[in-house]
Formats: structure tokens, sequence, C-alpha cells
């Protein structure tokens, strides 16, 4: 009797340990799924963008409302990009977003 009990409690736990290891990489890999579905919308959106001869995304640039023709770096951020600017911040959210303004 007591080598089934302690045979139910090696299988219990040894069960619940997969358990716990599964649902751990399948927390994992939904997130790595996500960052993928992220990264192809943000580069469609960004393919999607008119351009110029020279590939240079068309765009209207939100911190002076002028037209520009600009090239967008690995980020997907307009090489007129200036860091911490709020401007240039929502420019590149839009580019990433697909709902920047265009020419």
């Amino acid at each position: 009797m007591a080598d089934r009990r302690r045979l139910e409690r090696i299988l219990r736990s040894t069960l619940q340990g997969a358990g716990e290891q599964f649902e751990e990489l399948r927390r994992s890999t939904d997130g790595q799924l996500e960052e993928a579905r992220e990264a192809y919308e943000v580069a469609k959106n960004a393919r999607e963008l008119p351009s110029d001869d020279a590939g240079r995304a068309k765009i209207v640039c939100r911190r002076y409302a002028e037209q520009r023709a600009a090239k967008l770096d690995d980020e997907y951020r307009p090489a007129c990009y200036e860091a911490d600017h709020p401007d240039c911040e929502g420019c590149a959210e839009d580019v990433r977003k697909g709902r920047i303004e265009t020419w």
C-alpha cells in the first residue's frame, strides 16, 4: 500500500512538472509569435509607402509640415528622425502603424 501511494506521488509530481514546463514553453512561443506578427506588420506597412526613384519614402514631415523624401532606417524611422522629439516620435510610430501621411 505504501508503495502504491509513493508511486502515485511520484507520478503526480512528475506530470505536474511536465505540465508546468509545457505551459512555460507555450507562453514563450506565444510571445515569439506575437513579436513576429508585429515585425511583419511593421515591415509590410513601411514597404507599402510610396517612394521616389531613389527608394526614399515620400512622407509629410509632422515637425515641419512639409513634403519629404526620406530613407528609412532598420527601425523604419525616417533619416530626418530626431530622438525624443514628440513630432519625430509620432512620425516614426505612424510609419510603423501604416498611417503616415504621404504624397
